[in-house]
């Protein structure tokens, strides 16, 4: 009995050995995310999903609508465009692109975001925009610049930083994500001082520097902000505007190596507000402790649209009361 015990005790060691090994083997570490990103991208820009592992049941949306393998961007991208950025996290495994795509002749503004099991992908998640989507006030008008700030040369002027930060100076995990809430902290409460920002920190909108057109650094050769215009960072002007809460909150990727955090939410405008929800993907660089730059890829969905489509928030946040129906009167006496 004692040695059938033993024998039984060694094997047991010996199975979970093996499935350490396999937990090992399937484990996708920085270099590896990468290159699955890579192979995602490039499988994308020769519209051909079976150049890439996607496994059975792969999820992909567009601005929040599910499309199939080999639709959407699968059919309209032809290439990658002079920005790009590449951000992975090897922890929730997940990787992710922020920079310009190219579709024939148009140029748009993407996050990419891609989760990673079994070295085989298992989501893709876009925000998208382009020049003629709409914008804060609606479509975009003949002759007009884009609605949505659609700024590609901006962007290529003014990068995210690509970098290794020294490990000495990262900060946790937890103490990134804990500062990139305080930003959203902020806006709902309609108070800058909550956010843990530089003084004069910069947010580019889809490409454009915001608010009034001052973002560090400004583009070489662009012209300064007008004397008149008011001075501004990126948590000017909380206490008018014009938001009700900031939903659907979910900070996926978290790169400790390039002090780079990933938020994605929802922001609703305030009761009776014609303003449209705005979906973004904001790519917050955090140096020092503090936020530095917020980079952005955002949308503006119709009333009918549910956003933003990914769990747990399934598309609730939350539809006018146009859309939907009340409850049918109660005949019970």
């Amino acid at each position: 009995m004692i040695h059938c015990g033993r024998w039984m005790l060694i094997g047991m060691l010996v199975a979970l050995g093996g499935v350490g090994q396999a937990s090992a083997q399937a484990a996708c570490d920085r270099a590896c995310l990468r290159t699955m990103l890579d192979q995602y991208l490039t499988a994308v820009v020769k519209h051909d999903p079976a150049a890439v592992p996607l496994v059975v049941g792969f999820r992909q949306t567009e601005n929040a609508i599910n499309v199939p393998p080999g639709g959407g961007v699968w059919k309209t991208v032809t290439g990658l465009g002079k920005m790009q950025r590449r951000y992975v996290d090897a922890v929730s495994g997940q990787a992710g692109f922020y920079g310009l795509i190219e579709e024939g002749d148009g140029v748009a503004v993407a996050t990419v975001r891609l989760r990673v099991q079994n070295r085989k992908i298992t989501e893709a998640e876009w925000y998208l925009a382009r020049a003629n989507d709409p914008g804060l006030s609606g479509p975009r008008q003949p002759g007009r610049p884009p609605a949505n700030l659609h700024n590609p040369d901006y962007l290529i002027a003014n990068p995210p930083p690509d970098r290794v930060v020294p490990r000495a100076q990262r900060l946790s995990r937890d103490e990134l994500v804990a500062v990139t809430n305080s930003y959203f902290d902020a806006i709902t409460s309609h108070d800058g001082a909550i956010a843990l920002t530089h003084p004069g920190c910069g947010r580019a909108e889809n490409g454009s520097p915001a608010p009034a057109g001052r973002f560090l650094p400004r583009a070489a050769g662009a012209p300064a902000p007008a004397a008149n215009a008011p001075a501004g960072d990126c948590v000017s002007g909380l206490a008018n505007f014009n938001l009700s809460m900031v939903v659907a909150r979910r900070i996926p990727l978290v790169d400790e190596d390039a002090q780079m955090v990933l938020g994605l939410a929802v922001f609703i405008r305030r009761p009776g507000s014609p303003t449209p929800r705005n979906v973004f993907s904001e790519w917050f660089n955090v140096e020092d402790g503090r936020i530095k730059t917020i980079y952005t890829a955002m949308f503006y969905p119709p009333p009918t649209l549910a956003v933003p489509n990914w769990p747990p928030y399934n598309g609730n946040w939350p539809l006018p009361a146009s859309v939907v129906p009340a409850p049918a009167p109660s005949t019970q006496p």
